[in-house]
């Protein structure tokens, strides 16, 4: 049996890394660009319906930037982390809405530049386990250099591919999709790995723009391909069920939707 720091290693391993690596270039090579979170969308998207289905995912340049081989990592730290977006002022409420405890393992699929890694490894406390899951091999190597500065031997990056989250069979407790699921260019077979890592009975929790025709900003009408409704019907399609919507303080653009795995 592996011991948590072995698996630590296993992870963070170069070979290891190289093999999650390999997926987007291949998808690359086949003539598609990766994305953890693809096609393009459809006029009903295009003019705000929310019909979206699971088959039409994100526009795969929407994950482009984070793919580019001169991420510039301190500007985007900038811009996810800053106190004047919502989800970063509000990322101790959002963390609490996954009910942690000591010893749990929690994935954070989008993780970006890291901005729950300390919320989550206090709250699964040093024999937890954080899944740091991105897409974009700059931001894992940014939190894998964050962690080891800041000490936080219970977080795992792990680097995923558009049609995968890469984690193990039933490995985790609990997930979070923050300001992510919009990314997702092949939501079916995410939402299949997704399931595939959460043990029974599990929690998902997902955290989106509010997408209103009429009432959303421009950019989240072009940014965000699905409503609230439509999210909703995506994921209890893939085997999940809607729990609630809790309150999150500080929240308005966004909405927080909690589902346990069936």
């Amino acid at each position: 049996m592996l011991t948590f720091a072995t698996r630590r290693r296993l992870v963070r391993a170069p070979g290891v890394v190289f093999a999650f690596a390999l997926a987007p270039v291949l998808s690359l090579l086949l003539g598609g660009v990766p994305g953890c979170a693809g096609a393009e969308a459809t006029p009903a998207q295009a003019a705000g319906a929310a019909t979206a289905t699971p088959e039409t995912g994100a526009r795969a340049e929407l994950n482009a930037p984070f793919l580019a081989q001169d991420v510039d990592v301190p500007a985007w730290v900038e811009r996810f982390e800053g106190e004047s977006r919502e989800i970063a002022a509000a990322r101790a409420g959002i963390a609490g809405t996954l009910q942690l405890g000591a010893g749990m393992a929690v994935a954070d699929v989008g993780a970006g530049t890291g901005l729950f890694l300390e919320p989550l490894a206090a709250a699964v406390g040093p024999h937890g386990t954080v899944y740091a899951v991105d897409i974009s091999p700059a931001f894992i190597q940014h939190i894998r250099e964050r962690a080891d500065k800041e000490g936080l031997d219970q977080v795992m990056p792990v680097l995923c591919t558009d049609r995968s989250a890469g984690l193990p069979a039933a490995s985790v407790d609990a997930l979070l999709v923050c300001d992510t699921y919009h990314h997702f260019e092949h939501p079916r077979d995410t939402l299949a790995s997704l399931h595939e890592a959460l043990r029974p009975d599990g929690l998902l929790v997902v955290v989106d723009f509010e997408r209103v025709p009429g009432s959303s900003r421009d950019w989240v009408l072009e940014h965000v391909r699905a409503g609230k409704e439509a999210v909703v019907a995506e994921i209890e399609a893939a085997g999940f069920r809607l729990q609630d919507q809790p309150p999150v303080a500080g929240l308005k653009e966004n909405y927080v939707l909690r589902f346990r795995r069936q």
